[in-house]
């Protein structure tokens, strides 16, 4: 049963590829605004938990819960509308469209749900402002810097002012100076929403911005909160 007031939870989360059992009875749960960070090293199965936490990988077995409904009783459709609009994405990479301009990056997720151009755009220019990256609206991403590139990125992740923001090494690829200024500005603009974010990071400092800890080793998870 999931407790009152979880917005995502899963339990027994249970997931092989091949003869590696990627997770192996892993659990999770997050609460509206809150930040919860996933640490473990490589290859423990961290990121595996987040995609099947964001309906990108369906687990073996096991169930996940987003706001009292279980994403396995959801069709691909349903799964592709909460990924449009309730969730946000920021990945390592920021991955941004390099043949549209940051600001039409920004905009793209208001566009995919059918919102008019100028109306996304002018959304998309009030996060772009609020993440410090307005003045680079008409530049492409090859044309910015990799910091500036995450900005427009997390800019494009809450556009959609989604409940719930998914960000999987979202510094990996940045030096600690814009890494703690993404950091900073993603945390701080999704909890003026009250979104929740889960973080997925190997990082003790990129951890340090999270409300709690879940600690993922050899596909099993600890709560570390709960732990102490």
């Amino acid at each position: 049963m999931t407790p009152a007031g979880t917005l995502l939870s899963a339990t027994d989360l249970r997931k092989t590829y091949g003869t590696t059992h990627a997770l192996d009875g892993a659990e999770f749960s997050i609460h509206a605004g809150e930040v919860v960070a996933i640490m473990g090293p490589s290859g423990s199965g961290k990121s595996t938990l987040l995609h099947c936490l964001a309906g990108i990988v369906t687990p073996d077995s096991g169930t996940i819960t987003y706001a009292g409904r279980e994403l396995s009783a959801m069709n691909d459709a349903e799964r592709s509308a909460l990924r449009r609009g309730e969730f946000g994405f920021v990945f390592q990479f920021g991955q941004l469209v390099p043949e549209l301009t940051c600001v039409e990056n920004v905009a793209l997720p208001l566009r995919l749900t059918g919102v008019k151009r100028k109306q996304a755009e002018r959304t998309a220019l009030e996060w772009m402002e609020r993440l410090q990256v307005d003045d680079l609206g008409r530049k492409r991403p090859g044309e910015v810097s990799g910091g500036q590139g995450q900005r427009v990125a997390v800019a494009r992740s809450l556009v959609t002012n989604p409940r719930l923001i998914f960000a999987d090494e979202p510094t990996g690829a940045l030096d600690s100076l814009n890494g703690e200024l993404v950091m900073q500005l993603l945390t701080e603009a999704a909890r003026s929403t009250n979104a929740a974010v889960v973080l997925v990071t190997h990082e003790t400092r990129v951890a340090a911005y999270s409300d709690r800890e879940i600690v993922v080793r050899d596909g099993k998870s600890r709560d570390m909160e709960r732990a102490v």
